[in-house]
């Protein structure tokens, strides 16, 4: 957050999430939306590149109240009691009412992520958030929430995992498994992001981060083990496939699907 500052070798924890955000808000105001998900822990709900900048705060006073601050993006917003924790005199959205307002009022590809990673946490569980829908009728964004509500997944490990997830169910291929275990070559297991294991059709997005030029080898022999003995079609998708004007999952999805269906 803009105009705080600490020393490098200070651990990145929640204890020092609050007092970062003790020093910009004041006492009246709840954290809400990526804000409150960056405190709980939930990193994937940040949008795109918010680790390399310094986002404004977002926070909403009581009826009747604004905030200005420039270190701060302010509003109101109707909340319930249960709707806010207090965490060391610091006042939040709970995980639950966060995810569904994120789900509500991010871009489709960023609330289902941003909803992934706060189930992630395990504060609430996917059935909870589908019945907490009904009381956001007639607020903005309702009808995403309600659709992208049931098919949240606590066990996706990326942003571009759930956006990825989010293209295999628009394409109307049946719910996939998520880091779906087989055997490993040579013993062990290896996980793939995603998988049909009846058809044996899978798909791995292949980040910069993790699967750099140092990983590729490893990937390479994983991967072949699986098409091989194995007898699995994968379908490897990387940022250009999933984002861009030149984007071109959809159509990589569909064709892996009918080659697993074929080949049965």
């Amino acid at each position: 957050m803009r105009d705080v500052y600490y020393r490098a070798g200070v651990v990145d924890d929640l204890a020092l999430r609050i007092a970062c955000l003790k020093l910009v808000v004041p006492d009246s105001v709840v954290v809400t939306d990526r804000s409150a998900a960056w405190l709980w822990g939930a990193t994937m709900a940040l949008a795109p590149n918010d680790h390399l900048t310094a986002p404004r705060v977002s926070v909403f006073c009581p009826p009747g109240h604004r905030l200005r601050n420039g270190l701060a993006a302010s509003g109101e917003r109707m909340l319930r009691p249960e709707d806010v924790r207090e965490v060391d005199g610091l006042r939040v959205t709970s995980p639950l009412r966060t995810a569904a307002d994120l789900g509500r009022l991010l871009h489709r590809d960023q609330a289902f992520a941003a909803m992934d990673a706060l189930a992630a946490l395990g504060d609430f569980v996917v059935p909870e958030l589908v019945a907490a829908t009904p009381r956001f009728k007639g607020y903005r964004g309702v009808i995403q929430l309600r659709e992208l509500a049931p098919m949240v997944d606590p066990r996706s490990q990326s942003q571009a995992e759930s956006i990825l997830r989010l293209r295999w169910i628009d394409r109307g291929i049946p719910t996939p498994e998520l880091q779906w275990s087989v055997p490993a070559l040579g013993g062990g297991r290896y996980y793939l992001d995603l998988a049909l294991p009846g058809p044996r059709f899978g798909a791995e997005y292949d980040g910069e981060e993790f699967h750099g030029e140092g990983q590729r080898s490893h990937d390479e022999v994983r991967r072949t083990w699986l098409r091989g003995p194995e007898d699995w079609i994968i379908v490897v998708i990387r940022r250009s496939n999933l984002f861009g004007q030149n984007a071109d999952v959809d159509q990589l999805l569909d064709v892996g699907y009918r080659r697993a269906l074929n080949r049965r």
